[in-house]
């Protein structure tokens, strides 16, 4: 259940990185509430999670996953390019969370 805590964080923190990107400054007050509520239930799912993942493993999925679909939506939304290279990259820090997980 941990592990599913720590994804469902990880996600949380893409949805808080977006939602401030988008809040002009936390001028906005939609995009601004939201980064306040997915920061929150990010941090708590992270801290719950590393009651039983280790801390350096949980922090690195955690942080892992929320850069990946951070970048892959900035991609989607076509604010950053999505280059051979970049993707090779994505692919790896995906790999890495996945192999996090296999070896724990």
């Amino acid at each position: 259940m941990a592990w599913v805590i720590l994804v469902l964080s990880g996600i949380l923190e893409a949805v808080w990185a977006v939602a401030l990107g988008e809040s002009g400054g936390l001028r906005r007050r939609v995009p601004t509430v939201v980064f306040v509520v997915a920061l929150i239930a990010s941090m708590i799912g992270l801290a719950l999670a590393m009651g039983t993942v280790p801390t350096g493993t949980a922090y690195a999925v955690w942080v892992g996953i929320g850069a990946s679909l951070t970048v892959l939506c900035a991609m989607v939304r076509r604010q950053e390019a999505a280059t051979a290279g970049r993707l090779a990259m994505l692919a790896l820090l995906i790999g890495s969370v996945i192999g996090l997980k296999v070896v724990s």
